[in-house]
């Protein structure tokens, strides 16, 4: 791996100087300046970040989120804190989702007893798509 030029005075001529935190450092052959390589981290594409934001809102908590998106509960709580969200206070009413295939979704809402239901949402979530219904808690 080649390293990026120096920041200091923009020279490509650098040579190895160690490992410091596990990341190498790199010395400029011109200026003598040490430096680090900028640590690329792993992004999540925007996507994934507003579909979680929608499945907050729409009432799922961090796990449940966690486990139809893959993308850790910490991560979903860092964005809601970022985007300053406050979800609706639902306390007789509690989501209950299914994740469906294009077939399946087209065989529930052929069904008869679709047009009844009411407090539902259908969105996509990758390849697949997922329904939302809201329940009234038992009393």
């Amino acid at each position: 791996m080649t390293p990026k030029s120096c920041p200091k005075c923009q020279s490509i001529e650098a040579v190895k100087a160690g490992i410091v935190q596990k990341r190498q450092r790199y010395k400029c052959k011109t200026c003598g300046y040490h430096y680090s390589v900028d640590k690329v981290g792993k992004r999540i594409p925007d996507y994934y970040q507003i579909k979680a934001l929608q499945l907050y809102i729409e009432g799922l908590t961090y796990r449940e989120i966690e486990r139809i998106l893959g993308i850790s509960h910490v991560t979903v709580m860092n964005w809601v804190r970022s985007a300053k969200l406050k979800r609706p206070v639902q306390s007789h009413y509690h989501p209950t989702y299914k994740i469906l295939n294009h077939k399946e979704l087209i065989a529930f809402i052929s069904q008869p007893t679709f047009i009844k239901d009411a407090g539902m949402i259908i969105t996509e979530v990758g390849d697949k798509f997922m329904v939302i219904r809201w329940e009234r808690f038992a009393d």
